[in-house]
């Protein structure tokens, strides 16, 4: 077993469009990130990860290279599902030239593209996030002066349950026979279990919760997470803070919500020698002074950029609900984002500069 040859020879088909070829924007914009970019760092790091090809017995696989980059197109072109996704490279040749492919081979099948989600953890993604960010640091591009937190909530991919359906399907879950069909085979499809309910602005939200942190300098997203809904925001500060940590050079503040505001956060950012941007609010002992409106003022100028972040992929990537109706493949959808947003943005600010 070994890695299929997808591009290795140049077809007849592959000549007759090179002309054609230069004047397509949407490979221009993929041969900018191209230039930026150490492929070869990010196929190492996917080798340690990705074992499927590297035995010598079955069918060859595809590159997991290969593999990453059809996602990350997922992301860029905004293609909604695997089958789209497949139908699309199919169609595009500027998709195939950024892939590799030749013009006369066909895509992966779209549940290569599941398996793939499925076989690389979310450890291999920090680190390939990792990887992207410190390139751009390398640049000159700032991504640790000052970083702002927030969260948003995301729907589930499943209907609405009441907490005491959940809990029935929850334990109905952990028997042997919660996890069959009615043939006796294992459950292909399943309905999302570790959504939950909370309550936001006086409505009832069933889903998940988004935590990120920006960079208020660059606009990279450094790191981001999902939880159940329920969860509160300011538990997950020190997370955003240590898990955005991507040089050497340490973080000089973190900005936040009134969400965030409480000793615990104020006291871990004094430990760690992190000046303090969380927004201040009123208290049952003390109301808020003039100073402390304006600082709080001051702030929001700064972490907005965060809210920008998640208005864009609302808009353009459908953040807004999730995809799966598992937390942690939902991890990995997010941090896929947060890997094409962080290059298709890269690739912008050095332009501009």
């Amino acid at each position: 077993m070994g890695y299929k040859q997808i591009g290795k020879v140049i077809s007849f088909a592959d000549l007759a469009v090179s002309t054609s070829l230069k004047h397509n924007r949407s490979l221009t914009m993929m041969n900018k990130i191209n230039k930026l970019i150490s492929w070869k760092n990010i196929e190492a790091l996917l080798a340690e990860y990705y074992e499927v090809g590297t035995s010598k017995e079955g069918a060859d696989a595809y590159p997991p290279l290969m593999l990453l980059k059809c996602l990350l197109l997922q992301k860029w072109f905004h293609i909604p599902s695997d089958p789209e996704l497949e139908n699309q490279i199919n169609d595009r040749i500027s998709f195939k030239k950024f892939l590799g492919i030749s013009i006369d081979k066909p895509s992966p099948d779209h549940s290569t593209f599941s398996r793939f989600r499925g076989r690389l953890s979310k450890e291999a993604m920090m680190k390939l996030n990792n990887e992207v960010l410190q390139a751009f640091a390398k640049r000159g591009l700032s991504i640790n002066e000052g970083i702002a937190v927030d969260a948003r909530l995301v729907k589930s991919a499943s209907r609405p349950m009441s907490n005491e359906g959940l809990k029935k399907l929850k334990e109905t879950r952990n028997t042997p026979e919660g996890t069959v069909d009615k043939n006796g085979n294992p459950l292909k499809f399943s309905r999302d279990i570790e959504s939950d309910w909370t309550i936001k602005n006086d409505k009832p939200h069933y889903g998940l919760k988004e935590h990120a942190s920006v960079d208020v300098q660059s606009g990279f997203v450094l790191a981001t997470t999902l939880t159940p809904a329920s969860e509160h925001d300011s538990k997950y500060l020190p997370y955003l803070t240590i898990a955005s940590c991507h040089t050497e050079d340490p973080i000089e503040k973190v900005y936040g919500d009134k969400g965030y505001y409480g000793h615990p956060n104020r006291a871990f950012l004094h430990m760690n020698g992190i000046k303090d941007g969380i927004m201040r609010k009123d208290t049952t002992t003390a109301k808020l002074t003039e100073l402390e409106i304006e600082r709080n003022k001051r702030i929001s100028k700064k972490r907005y950029i965060v809210e920008q972040y998640f208005g864009l992929s609302h808009m353009y990537d459908g953040a807004y609900r999730a995809r799966f109706t598992t937390i942690l493949k939902n991890i990995w959808d997010t941090m896929c984002r947060q890997m094409a947003f962080n290059m298709f943005r890269g690739s912008k600010l050095l332009a501009h500069a």
